[in-house]
């Protein structure tokens, strides 16, 4: 199997674009089943109690557990759900807006030590609020469904931008769990991930000091100092560029310099479905294989989000190829390598041009894997885990 197929393309994207939006669409469809309000009793609630162990652990070193508020959201079937404090799933309702028209979907940690709840099978995110709590916002759609929105920490007129949180990102279902820690939006919280059943599993570690090093990596470049909100997050250079904080045009001279490089010569990718061999002709790369597929010369918006021009639809034939591009374009190998993927890390980010954010993040985790951007498990260096037969999670907040 060849790494560039390792996940498809639309989970990467539903997970980086699920939050500050409707939660609608679910990212993984189980079966609809009733659920209970909180407290309530049923079917729901006995899902709750007999889903996946998960054991939180407070070791930041700056926050007690008081001041750590833990929120489980996301969709089963076609509903928005939430875990409740009482470890029961409820659905999200309009009803739960109070003080201010927001939610409180806050868990909170036990006193001392590790808090302990379980998982039931359903797809979302696991936020982790440090001192403040996060503002939920539950809303009728155009569909008519009651949506979720969620923080979106990049947006400044979002009311959660001065809440300093993260969060982890899973689908649990009847194929077992999958997990990641993601950076594809932002960075704030040191956050780690366990797996164990089939095997053991673990990702998402930063070593102490690691998340200074983040910031003072991207505070002392040029081009991406003005991501870096004061000590509260890393904001990703897709979302910067909207927000006017990123240079727009950051990637035009490398895209243009690989447009020109393959009008010459070959550009090759292999995946699952074949090997594709593409050139430039008319401003678009156009590859045969399996099949012909072509894309237009992408923008640094397009790179950026892994989007627009490089969109990858869940085909099994344009989407992985679309993938390759995509991570070639943020790890700037493509003029150094004409045989995609590449799959050593040493030939990742190294030129002056490239996505530092993503190059800083990697450099600061213990095994080299993070989600620094949408198509960042090209390869495998993600930092996802997961196993077809979990018995328990566990949920780290790592040392600052």
């Amino acid at each position: 199997m060849f790494p560039s197929d390792a996940h498809p393309p639309t989970r990467r994207r539903a997970l980086a674009s699920m939050a500050g939006a409707l939660a609608g669409s679910a990212i993984v469809s189980a079966a609809p089943r009733a659920f209970a309000d909180s407290g309530g009793a049923g079917p729901a609630a006995e899902a709750a109690r007999g889903g996946l162990p998960l054991t939180v652990v407070n070791s930041s070193g700056r926050f007690a557990n008081g001041k750590v508020h833990l929120y489980v959201v996301g969709s089963r079937g076609d509903r928005q759900v939430r875990l409740t404090r009482r470890g029961t799933l409820a659905p999200v309702k309009l009803s739960d807006n109070h003080a201010g028209g927001f939610a409180d979907y806050s868990i909170p940690l036990t006193a001392h030590g590790a808090t302990k709840l379980r998982l039931p099978q359903m797809s979302g995110r696991i936020y982790v609020a440090l001192g403040d709590k996060l503002k939920f916002k539950a809303v009728r759609g155009a569909d008519g469904k009651i949506g979720l929105q969620q923080p979106a920490g990049w947006v400044e007129s979002d009311p959660n931008f001065s809440v300093l949180h993260d969060f982890v990102e899973f689908t649990h279902d009847a194929s077992g769990m999958h997990c990641n820690t993601t950076m594809v939006d932002m960075f704030s919280v040191p956050l780690m991930i366990g797996l164990n059943g089939a095997e053991s599993h673990s990702t998402g570690r930063l070593p102490a000091g690691g998340r200074v090093k983040v910031f003072n990596a991207l505070r002392n470049h040029p081009d991406f100092k003005h991501l870096v909100i004061a000590d509260r997050r890393v904001i990703a250079p897709s979302h910067g560029l909207d927000a006017g904080r990123f240079p727009q045009h950051y990637f035009d001279d490398y895209i243009d310099k690989v447009w020109h490089t393959y009008q010459n010569k070959n550009l090759v990718v292999r995946t699952n479905a074949g090997t594709f061999t593409g050139r430039v002709r008319n401003q678009q790369i156009t590859f045969s294989g399996p099949a012909q597929v072509s894309f237009a010369k992408p923008s640094t918006r397009d790179v950026l989000f892994c989007d627009g021009a490089l969109a990858a639809p869940n085909d099994g034939i344009t989407g992985p190829v679309a993938a390759a591009l995509g991570a070639a374009f943020n790890r700037s190998t493509l003029l150094s390598h004409s045989k995609q993927p590449t799959t050593r890390a040493a030939t990742f980010y190294d030129t002056a041009v490239t996505n530092h954010y993503a190059k800083a993040i990697h450099a600061a985790t213990s095994n080299g894997k993070a989600y620094g951007f949408a198509f960042d498990d090209v390869a495998d260096w993600a930092s996802y885990i997961e196993d077809p037969r979990p018995q328990h999670m566990h949920l780290t907040l790592t040392p600052f």
